[in-house]
């Protein structure tokens, strides 16, 4: 089914599934056994009590929510492929710990994306006030509340057995979110899933192109606004590869990551125009090697290595050993940059990035037959400033609704600019997406690009307010950051 002909009511019913409280969908009854009891007795319990699963009691000698583990169905097959022998097996050794919990109020949404997040098939669901459990929440009822659809596209990428089972599955991707968006799903809970969905393809896509051991001795990183997630349709690839310091990759190394950016390609994103990917040689590296190469783009700047920083600063791994990454962002941040110099160098882009054009002719769309590209206009200047800002704090977090929180927890935003800013980021995005959309109903090459005339005058007032606002935020970056030194 398309986005096409999906309609208004069941999109209707989709929002209001995605406000439902979690305790509105159906738990199942949560059956405990002892961390000492037999895989055998565990198998039993789930024959009379027809279950899946059961909590495992006592787990790392504690009481309560914090000793509870899980064991499911699917770890019991585990154990038998084992070959250890099950009566005298202990199902402690087995059971995950510890068990992830959701709050009884919390929304199914947000259910939603923690599974995703989290990669499991299961919730704890507690009753936070009392200290009770209330039940299990399966992935499979999760999506079964949320959607009338038959599968959806998590359940495609988990079940894909190779390439072409996950591009089926990536095609699926924008008609979700265009059902999403029509439906009325909030901005930020839609980032949040296409992020955990795209991360989940590209894991699913190295896992398969890769061998084990390059995976394991490696991290898979994706930047600018996929690693923010903010990208809500598919746009260029800007991702990267770090080698573990020491590990010698195989010799077809090349050859992988061209087939990784190449299978990536046929999933629907296009290779960057600035080859910001791994099939470039300058973006894949040790940890060594890449950590003196972003410290190089911020204190002795070359021709685009302030761009490459930029977009760098938003990295997020989504396959191997994300420790890896997190060394580098690390060493980075240490650095506390003190030179003023050097974070309004940086900082400079955002407002030069601003079209020349007067806001108000932009408004009024003169001139601009091709659309008013609201990422130029408005996203990337917030994106940037906040990344300036947050970079002076030095600030680890890369997405700008994270960074916001931040730096209003530092006082360097206050509360009513920092929650503008994200709202009004949010409205941008929105008109991109719709923007996008539109195009693709036409049979065009996305490019987000808005047709102001053709919005309303309530949407012209808000896209107005929106510029007006990426006004003020240029003249506060312009003082905190003293952009008049460069």
């Amino acid at each position: 089914m398309t986005a096409a002909v999906i309609s208004q009511t069941a999109l209707q019913q989709t929002q209001s599934r995605l406000l439902a409280r979690v305790e509105q969908a159906f738990l199942h009854p949560a059956h405990t056994v002892a961390a000492s009891a037999s895989i055998v007795q565990v198998a039993q319990v789930f024959r009379e009590q027809r279950c899946t699963s059961v909590l495992v009691e006592g787990m790392g000698g504690q009481t309560g929510l914090a000793g509870l583990g899980i064991f499911t169905a699917t770890s019991l097959h585990h154990a038998i492929l084992d070959g250890r022998p099950l009566d005298a097996l202990p199902v402690g050794d087995l059971a995950r710990h510890p068990v992830i919990t959701v709050a009884a109020g919390s929304s199914m949404g947000d259910a939603m994306v923690l599974l995703l997040r989290r990669r499991i098939h299961h919730l704890l669901v507690v009753d936070e006030q009392q200290h009770q459990v209330l039940g299990l929440l399966r992935a499979l009822d999760v999506f079964g509340f949320l959607s009338n659809q038959s599968h959806l596209v998590a359940v495609h990428l988990d079940q894909a057995s190779d390439l072409e089972g996950l591009a089926q599955a990536a095609g699926r991707m924008t008609e979700l979110v265009a059902a999403l968006h029509q439906g009325g799903m909030r901005m930020d809970w839609m980032c949040r899933l296409v992020q955990q969905l795209n991360a989940r393809l590209f894991e699913r896509a190295w896992q398969m192109i890769a061998p084990p051991d390059l995976v394991a001795n490696s991290c898979l990183f994706v930047m600018g606004s996929e690693g923010r997630g903010e990208q809500l349709l598919k746009t260029d690839q800007d991702n990267g590869l770090l080698l573990r310091d020491g590990y010698t990759p195989p010799e077809n190394l090349a050859q992988i990551c061209q087939e990784f950016s190449d299978a990536l390609a046929r999933f629907g994103y296009p290779p960057c125009p600035g080859n910001i990917m791994l099939n470039n040689p300058a973006w894949r590296g040790t940890v060594q090697h890449f950590g003196q190469q972003v410290r190089q783009w911020l204190l002795m700047p070359q021709s685009d290595s302030l761009m490459h920083l930029a977009i760098f600063l938003d990295a997020h791994a989504v396959a191997g050993d994300g420790q890896l990454l997190a060394e580098v962002q690390q060493s980075l941040l240490a650095l506390r940059v003190s030179s003023d110099v050097q974070i309004a160098r940086f900082a400079a882009v955002a407002p030069a990035f601003i079209p020349h054009t007067s806001w108000w002719q932009r408004l009024l769309g003169r001139g601009m037959g091709a659309g008013l590209s609201v990422k130029k206009a408005g996203i990337f200047p917030i994106v940037h400033g906040v990344r300036s800002l947050a970079l002076a704090q030095g600030i680890s977090a890369t997405n700008t609704a994270e960074r916001l929180a931040a730096l209003q927890a530092a006082q360097v935003l206050d509360a009513p600019m920092a929650q503008a800013l994200q709202e009004g980021l949010h409205y941008l995005l929105e008109l991109r997406l719709q923007a996008g959309l539109d195009e693709l109903a036409q049979g065009k090459p996305v490019s987000g690009a808005v047709q102001v005339e053709a919005l309303s005058r309530l949407e012209r007032h808000r896209l107005q307010a929106a510029l007006e606002l990426v006004q003020r935020f240029m003249q506060l970056l312009r003082q905190r950051l003293r952009l008049d030194m460069v």
